[in-house]
């Protein structure tokens, strides 16, 4: 469960000492009505039935882990700094004429913003990721204010302005959403799973804004955007772009295929029947041999059935909207690119995962990618579209050592994830986001690959840079610091950093002080370039499949409990070559159970304060070693605070599941079957993929299943959170000879199931053992499963903007009356908290929704509101409010009280 601060004595202090309302407004905020109520003609109940409210009960905080991607942006005369406070959901606007940033004002917007943009000097764009919304900000006005809030796709990620007049805005979002005006097309092979939002930057549509056009991207979710000097040209990067790999399906029954050695454990049990990973080369499919003992590389080829371009960047013509050839082959992970000033080329931050490679572990009997499995680099692209590789810590002479050294890990960098050239386009500054530290390059000597490292790096007092502002007038370049939520200051002259300021954050101290451990490669690795985050992107996944199993460890018995299904012989032991298995979200943990495909992190070893997730967590403190390349496993305090930090983390919204939470006929359809037919075995799909939100399950009863006789190995059932993510990948990998049609290009390598090789849950659902009546029922089930809300509703985030410019524009009336319902909703659980943020009568505003769907205010004389009251006075001209569903338990911090101090957001000195 999110955090939370208990009621403190303010709130009944605050609301008994409006018990006038009962005959008299405590005055203050306006527009209510003449009666001396809250403008609805009837008198309001005393302040004491809000006592109880679930609204103003806790002060909480939910943790996404969002990562930054365009976090800052300065002024052109160098005087403003804008930085997205991602964690407090606000814009700060600092003055940055001094010596250090100083806050001049604070904006709220939506929830989780990751990027911002200046349009001119009086306005900013600022992205919010978890409310699938663009902020646009009104930095004139005073205070400056949200004046419009325009829906786009889901988790949208970057913005630049382009064209020669700066007329477009360009904003990343995944190609699905509620927002979306289009079916995404979940199963659907060849479809495009990235799209870039065009708005019409002086006219973006009135209302929540109509798009100039929405493009479509062959790739996996985009993330960076790029713009040219000219203006003319837009670069869109993929984010999970992948690799060119995939893995072959392994039917135990067909006698498994020949896998490259060695083929036991070290107490000589025979490695289960599992896939293989094999990788493109440019025309063959490819394993990754056994060079321990002199096996070459072999031909898969014919069991692969369709195409993984590797699609990495889209150029944009800014003029005529149209997309021109993509560049293959950039990276993995794509996070940051720049265009370099004169020579035109684009610098791209990314990470190369080496997943090919088999297993972790010493690498006595195998190979191995202990302390090498992701590099980091600059891929560099030329006008012709070629793709040189530049990586980041050449330093390291060697990975063949099982350990580096501490000039190795004292000079390298880790994570890529922000650029910015100097103006002459001469000097490119690189944010390693885990390594407190920026990289100064030789822009020239980069591109050729002559760099060598040294005194090239500007040490930081704070971890998790992730964004840069550079100011080449003064000679500072501006850095957002995600650890502690700060920015610094570098003298770029002198190479060092010489202010730092800290924002706001609502943050639980056990999320700040357990981040470090999923980020930060020197603490992480001997070598310093490696971390639990090059795998687990911002507490997520990479979309890959590693085969990470240890030759030299011997089978070790499972003391997991099994689900109802007992059709098949349980198989209750780990092999330490489990072959290959899709990365796994270190979201949305807590509460279920062992962890782990195959539940092998079993924390059966807890401590009676500990849950066995904790605990189940903790165990995975030895791939610090074996995998990572650390000396040694972290201390007992230091895993336990990143266990402690992991657990926190949570699932956003489902971006298929109807806002109102209503399921379409195909999905009720598919409920009602999951629920109550009987399917395996004599059991229902409840049994096993429990779903019961009141108590926390979202697809899995935490237990074991005996996976019969194709799968070899038995495996922990899996929860459904996340199975929209996972769409991409059609095509067979199985038996060259089974008929199944080559497919051609498609976005993933990866689909369902723990090795990714099922191309839809449809066809998970097709196993013999399923027993559905016929085809459609069980699509009918796949339709359900795939908009399956996890913790959070799917209401939450979402948001809207109201004033006399909005309020008789189409939907939007009923988007506020969507967002005032869903708050209203208590069981099966609560659904969000309805805040309202704004500016009436040229002050800045807060408003928090209670259970009698009154709207109580950010100020002890503030007026308590009912909904027509509140239109009214957002309709009045000048006026504005932005209605933003939170998650539940934060809508007092959000929308009355930021800094949980007891004191209303109206009555502090500042905000």
């Amino acid at each position: 469960m999110p955090m939370h601060i208990l009621r403190t004595d303010w709130l009944r202090a605050w609301l008994l000492g409006c018990a006038a309302l009962v005959l008299v407004a405590c005055g203050g905020g306006g527009g209510g009505g003449s009666d001396g109520g809250d403008g609805s003609g009837e008198v309001p109940p005393p302040a004491a039935d809000f006592l109880d409210d679930p609204a103003l009960d806790a002060l909480g905080f939910t943790s996404f882990e969002s990562g930054p991607v365009r976090p800052l942006a300065l002024s052109a005369d160098g005087a403003t700094l804008l930085a997205a406070n991602t964690p407090d959901n606000r814009l700060e606007i600092y003055d940055v004429s001094g010596a250090a940033p100083a806050l001049r004002a604070s904006v709220p917007v939506g929830l989780e913003p990751v990027a911002v943009a200046l349009r001119g000097s009086s306005e900013a764009w600022v992205v919010n990721h978890l409310s699938d919304s663009v902020s646009i900000v009104d930095l004139a006005a005073m205070p400056p204010r949200v004046k419009q809030t325009l829906w786009v796709g889901d988790e949208p990620r970057d913005i630049v302005f382009a064209g020669t007049g700066r007329e477009y805005a360009f904003v990343t979002t995944a190609h699905r959403g509620q927002n979306a005006p289009f079916d995404p097309q979940l199963k659907t092979p060849g479809i495009g799973r990235a799209d870039v939002w065009v708005f019409d930057a002086a006219s973006p549509g009135a209302g929540a804004g109509t798009p100039a056009k929405i493009l479509t991207l062959f790739g996996d979710t985009p993330r960076p955007l790029a713009v040219t000097p000219d203006r003319k040209t837009v670069y869109a990067g993929i984010h999970f772009s992948g690799n060119r790999s995939t893995v072959l399906f392994n039917d135990a029954l067909a006698g498994g295929l020949d896998k490259p050695g060695p083929q036991a454990s070290a107490d000589g049990v025979e490695q289960p029947v599992t896939g293989l990973i094999v990788k493109y080369d440019g025309e063959r499919w490819l394993d990754s041999g056994d060079p321990e003992n002199g096996e070459p590389p072999r031909d898969w080829s014919e069991r692969v059935r369709f195409e993984l371009p590797d699609y990495d960047v889209f150029p944009i013509d800014a003029a005529t909207l149209e997309t021109g050839t993509p560049v293959a082959g950039v990276g993995t992970t794509l996070f940051a690119m720049a265009v370099r000033p004169g020579s035109g080329e684009l610098f791209v931050g990314h990470l190369e995962a080496r997943n090919e490679v088999r297993f972790e572990g010493s690498g006595e009997r195998s190979t191995t990618v202990r302390g090498h499995f992701a590099e980091s680099r600059i891929a560099v692209v030329d006008g012709s579209g070629a793709v040189r590789q530049r990586h980041l810590n050449k330093h390291i002479a060697s990975y063949d050592a099982p350990l580096g050294t501490e000039a190795e890990r004292a000079l390298s960098l880790a994570m890529p994830s922000a650029l910015a050239f100097s103006a002459d386009g001469a000097t490119l500054y690189v944010a390693a986001f885990g390594s407190q530290a920026l990289g100064v390059f030789d822009a020239a000597k980069l591109a050729d690959d002559s760099f060598v490292r040294g005194g090239d790096m500007i040490a930081l007092s704070a971890g998790g840079p992730g964004g840069l502002a550079l100011d080449a007038g003064r000679g500072r370049l501006y850095v957002l610091t995600r650890f502690d939520n700060g920015l610094s200051v570098v003298d770029t002259a002198r190479r060092s950093e010489v202010a730092h300021v800290r924002m706001h954050n609502p943050e639980p101290a056990i999320v700040v002080a357990g981040r470090p451990f999923l980020y930060d490669a020197k603490l992480g690795s001997s070598r310093g370039d490696s971390a639990c985050a090059g795998c687990h992107i911002f507490g997520d996944m990479d979309h890959l499949a590693w085969d990470l199993g240890i030759p030299e460890d011997s089978v070790a018995e499972s003391p997991n409990a099994y689900g109802p299904t007992n059709r098949f012989q349980q198989r209750p032991s780990f092999h330490p070559m489990k072959g290959p298995m899709t990365t796994q979200s270190l979201r949305g943990l807590a509460g279920n159970g062992p962890m782990h495909w195959r539940g092998d992190r079993t924390g059966v070893s807890r401590d009676a304060d500990e849950s066995i997730e904790e605990q189940a967590f903790e165990d995975f403190n030895v791939a610090f070693v074996s995998l990572l390349g650390r000396e040694s496993e972290l201390s007992s305090e230091q895993i336990d605070a990143f266990a402690r930090f992991a657990l926190e983390i949570r699932y956003p919204p489902n971006p298929i599941a109807n806002l109102d939470h209503s399921l379409s006929a195909d999905q009720a359809a598919g409920r009602e079957f999951f629920m109550t037919r009987q399917v395996d075995g004599g059991n229902t799909c409840n049994d096993c993929h429990r779903i019961d939100a009141a108590a926390g399950d979202f697809g899995t009863s935490s237990l074991q299943s005996a996976e019969g006789p194709i799968i070899d190995e038995d495996f922990k059932i899996p929860h459904f959170r996340n199975l929209y993510q996972k769409v991409g990948r059609f095509g067979s990998t199985g038996n060259p000879n089974d008929g199944e049609p080559q497919m051609g290009p498609q976005i993933r390598g990866f689909g369902f199931q723990h090795e990714g090789v099922a191309s839809t849950v449809e066809e998970f659902l097709s196993a013999a053992l399923f027993l559905f009546p016929d085809d459609q029922t069980r699509l009918q089930v796949e339709s359900f499963v795939l908009a399956l809300s996890g913790e959070l509703a799917p209401i939450v985030g979402q948001q809207v903007s109201y004033s006399a410019l909005t309020a008789a524009e189409p939907g939007i009336d009923e988007r506020v009356a969507l967002l005032v319902e869903r708050a209203l909703v208590t069981a099966p659980r609560p659904e969000c908290d309805l805040v309202v943020k704004g500016v009436f009568g040229g002050q800045a505003r807060g408003y928090v929704m209670n259970a009698q769907a009154r709207f109580l205010p950010d100020r002890a004389a503030g007026e308590v509101l009912d909904l027509t009251a509140l239109l009214a006075l957002a309709a009045e001209e000048g006026n504005v409010a932005t209605f933003t569903c939170v998650p539940p338990g934060s809508g007092a911090r959000i929308g009355v009280d930021r800094d949980a101090d007891g004191v209303l957001d109206g009555d502090e000195s500042s905000v």
